[in-house]
This record gives C-alpha cells, sequence and structure tokens, in this order.
C-alpha cells in the first residue's frame, strides 16, 4: 500500500470477477483505494495490480471464503489493524444454489445464508458507526431483478436472500438520511459474469435474447451513480425496469406462471 495513501477507503467482497471487480475498477476511476476480498488469491492480486498501475491507488487483498461464519470478522480485524476507515462498502459476494429446496442439503444453504445475509449484515454493523462518525459513507448491497419480481422453482434461497437485501437497504438508508451515509441496493438482471458458471446453468441462460443482458461495468457504473444521489434502489437497465414496473401491475397469478416459464429454462433443477 504504497499509492494514494490520502484517499478514501473501499472494501469490495466478491471482488475476484463480474461485478465485484468491476466495481473496484469504478472506485479507483474515481479516486478511491480499495480492499479487495475474494476466494482466489491469484486474481486478487493480479487485479490489484493493474488497479495500482491504472489509477495509481493503493490497494489491499484480503484472502476469504465468506461461507466461513469467521471470515467477516478477519476481515475487519485486517482493515483495524491497518488503520484502515472503509468509507465505501460494497457488499456483492454472492452465488445461487441450485436444485430444489429438499433436494439440497442444509449445511449448503446454511453456507449460502452466510455469504448472501449473514456475512453482508457482520460487514455492515461494524463499518456503519465509522462512516455516521465521520459524516461521510457509501454502502452499496448488491440485490437482483429476482428480488422484485416472484419467486422461481430452483435456486430457492435465492430470490428470498435478494429480497432481504433489498428491505435491508431500504430500512438502512431511512436511518441514515441526516449521516452523510447513503445506502443502496442494487438489482442488476442478467449480467455477463462467472456467476452463472458458478450456479451452473451457463448454458441454460446463454439461450436468452442478448437485450435481456448487461455488462458488469455498466452495473457498477450505474450502482456508483446511484448511491451518490441518495437513491436507496437502482434497477440497472432499461429492460430490468420494465420488467420490474410490469411486475406491480400484472396480476399475481400472470406473474407465477411467467416465472414458470422462465424457471423450466434457466434453472437447471439437478443438484
Amino acid at each position: 500500500m504504497t499509492k494514494g495513501s490520502k484517499k478514501r477507503w473501499a472494501l469490495v467482497t466478491g471482488a475476484s470477477a463480474g461485478i465485484g471487480e468491476a466495481f473496484a475498477d469504478e472506485l479507483g476511476r474515481h479516486g478511491y483505494n480499495v480492499v479487495l476480498v475474494a476466494r482466489r488469491e491469484e486474481h486478487l492480486r493480479k487485479h490489484a495490480n493493474w488497479l495500482e498501475d491504472k489509477h495509481q491507488m493503493s490497494t489491499m487483498v484480503i484472502v476469504a471464503d465468506l461461507e466461513d461464519p469467521g471470515a467477516p470478522a478477519r476481515i475487519m480485524a485486517k482493515t483495524d489493524e491497518a488503520g484502515i476507515d472503509i468509507d465505501f462498502l460494497v457488499n456483492n459476494a454472492g452465488y445461487g444454489v441450485p436444485g430444489q429446496f429438499d433436494q439440497v442439503t442444509t449445511e449448503r444453504h446454511m453456507k449460502s445464508m452466510q455469504v448472501m445475509v449473514n456475512a453482508v449484515v457482520e460487514l455492515t454493523h461494524h463499518y456503519l458507526p465509522g462512516m455516521k462518525a465521520r459524516g461521510f459513507g457509501r454502502i452499496i448491497n448488491v440485490a437482483s431483478l429476482a428480488a422484485l419480481v416472484p419467486g422461481s422453482s430452483g435456486h430457492t434461497l435465492y430470490a428470498a436472500q435478494k429480497s432481504f437485501l433489498v428491505k435491508f437497504s431500504e430500512s438502512l438508508w431511512a436511518e441514515n438520511q441526516e449521516t452523510g451515509v447513503n445506502v443502496c441496493a442494487l438489482c442488476p438482471g442478467f449480467t455477463y459474469s462467472e456467476f452463472h458458471d458458478v450456479t451452473g446453468n451457463r448454458a441454460e441462460v446463454a439461450e436468452l435474447p442478448k437485450f435481456m443482458w448487461m455488462d458488469a461495468k455498466t452495473v457498477a457504473e450505474q450502482g456508483f451513480a446511484a448511491v451518490h444521489e441518495g437513491k436507496p434502489l437502482c434497477i440497472n437497465g432499461g429492460w430490468n425496469k420494465f420488467v420490474a414496473g410490469l411486475n406491480k401491475y400484472l396480476p399475481r397469478f400472470v406473474g407465477y406462471a411467467i416465472m414458470k416459464r422462465m424457471s423450466s429454462r434457466v434453472r437447471r433443477q439437478e443438484v
């Protein structure tokens, strides 16, 4: 950490690829130093070196698997020990667990809950007081369009977890109106990244029309702009806004029927 030491610091989880990687680049472009958190050390260090060269910024690499209940505490301890004040938190790490609910082990479900819910709450709870004390903070919780439409078959917990992030973000936004801390739930739809390789449905989603897709760079740019504008919710892209808006007016049984059909196309049902 030799460059840009006077800049504000951001922390991004799931920073080794996809939306997390794009957020780290966007933050560097806007003058932040970045703590990069993910499981894959080689990817993190390669990206950290690239960011430092491109933006003349500092980075800190923390290798951590957020499935481990002890990981958030270790992340927080490392930033605290380094004297780093986190002013911008991007809770991005996440994945979907393929298969129907009762066909997946409880252990696997609980690991996903640890990443998608528990770690988000713990990291936010730790860094928020410092942001409030300094009178400046930005928190982005990467949710999903799935949080705003009826639940689907397969990946049973995913929409519920993302719905939690939306409501959690909205409540934090409401609580911090006078503190200088902005909180935003970011709701992308299908985004070009490694997400669908991890969840095991790359072949299925590849058949979807190109107009339904966005690139991670655009998602990160829109999220960065939205949280600075003080928006509690950001739905990425015109198509996703249309889908979310349509869902408000469709009879529920129509929405359920559409999701059932979509599920059969893009969700892999076997574990």
